[in-house]
């Protein structure tokens, strides 16, 4: 394996770590969280698009540079590291991929040059209150050459800002499973707002005969668009860790206690150690894993291995991150909160370390010995 980026790919990374930091200080998000809108930030989108950041990942075909997904990985990790609030993970790994790879050539002309400019949102909606994500019961109803989806997904990360979704359901009796484009405006769908921790704009989708364009017909649609979405995650929950451990080591080199650093203390060193430990095995593992997708080799054991250790680890090293701060941990005028919010989160979407593991014993019981 080599994640090693390319200049384009690491120009890209550096410009995205420099334009969301910049614009993700403790004090502009606490402003942003604090008004009455969604946890999304506009003029950041748009900074993000006028500096080729969300066009890297459109294919050059529709004016986009087309980088792959280890350079992906970079800058969502950029992303969690700044607790940035714009829904660059939603609209590239979980719209932009699918769409780019499945949909007809008009439909991914509409779609892609808009996200490249800043002009649309893009989710998914992978989750329904039961059921596996793989096998969707909304249901695809098709009306002539168009489609029209009946059903409910829940926990649709950035659902209220999105300008459209991709919705995983059913194909009415054919027994087959598609992909399909839900626009939010378009009559028959609805969207109802979740309250979060973090507050970001999570909705559950409602949609009764709503018209929708096929994106992917298939089960192995599904599993290479959810393949890429767990795995892209994880390299967003890598970023949230490595935002957690540099405030655990700034504190801790700051505070003292018996006028020494509490840095400086056996138990205080071990528990840093740990989360130091369990944000590489994070990183490493989502890039592994995103890194064999880009190269177009089997990747499910990596991606379940890379979710166990983001959902796993990722708790553990927020945990430790609490505990070290004492109680400068829970005071919400101080970042901290934010990662652990943002982990638990992404701990338990798309899946959480215990599903991801059942699916790794399954799929490795299945193989000869």
């Amino acid at each position: 394996m080599d994640f090693t980026l390319d200049e384009s790919e690491q120009a890209i990374a550096d410009l995205a770590q420099q334009v969301l930091a910049d614009a993700s200080s403790h004090e502009q998000l606490r402003a942003l969280e604090h008004g009455s809108g969604a946890r999304f930030d506009q003029k950041l989108w748009a900074t993000l698009a006028e500096t080729g950041i969300l066009g890297a990942f459109v294919p050059a075909a529709h004016g986009g540079a087309g980088l792959g997904l280890v350079a992906m990985a970079a800058t969502l990790e950029a992303a969690g590291r700044c607790a940035a609030a714009v829904p660059l993970w939603e609209t590239l790994a979980l719209g932009v991929l699918p769409v780019a790879e499945f949909a007809a050539a008009d439909l991914a002309a509409e779609i892609l040059p808009a996200v490249a400019a800043g002009d649309m949102v893009l989710t998914a909606g992978w989750h329904e209150d039961q059921g596996d994500c793989l096998a969707p019961t909304v249901i695809a109803t098709r009306v002539g050459d168009d489609y029209r989806l009946t059903g409910t997904k829940i926990c649709v990360p950035a659902g209220m800002v999105a300008d459209a979704v991709v919705v995983p359901a059913a194909l009415e009796d054919t027994g087959s499973v598609g992909l399909f484009l839900v626009r939010t405006e378009r009559s028959g769908v609805a969207r109802e707002p979740l309250t979060t921790t973090l507050g970001d704009p999570q909705a559950a989708l409602l949609l009764a005969d709503a018209p929708a364009d096929l994106v992917g017909e298939g089960r192995e649609c599904l599993e290479w668009a959810y393949q890429r979405a767990v795995a892209a995650q994880c390299s967003l929950a890598a970023g949230v860790c490595a935002g957690d451990l540099e405030l655990i080591a700034s504190y801790t080199k700051e505070r003292k206690q018996f006028d020494v650093p509490i840095a400086s203390f056996q138990a205080v060193a071990h528990r840093a150690a740990d989360a130091y430990m369990d944000t590489e095995a994070i990183q490493i593992t989502s890039r592994a894993a995103m890194w064999r997708l880009q190269e177009g080799m089997e990747a499910a054991n990596e991606v379940d291995v890379a979710k166990y250790w983001a959902a796993s680890a990722g708790h553990r090293i927020v945990h430790a991150g609490q505990h070290l701060h004492g109680g400068t941990g829970v005071d919400r005028d101080y970042p901290l909160h934010r990662y652990f919010f943002m982990a638990k989160e992404l701990e338990l979407q798309l899946g959480g370390a215990s599903e991801h593991l059942r699916s790794l014993g399954a799929r490795l019981a299945a193989q000869p010995v």
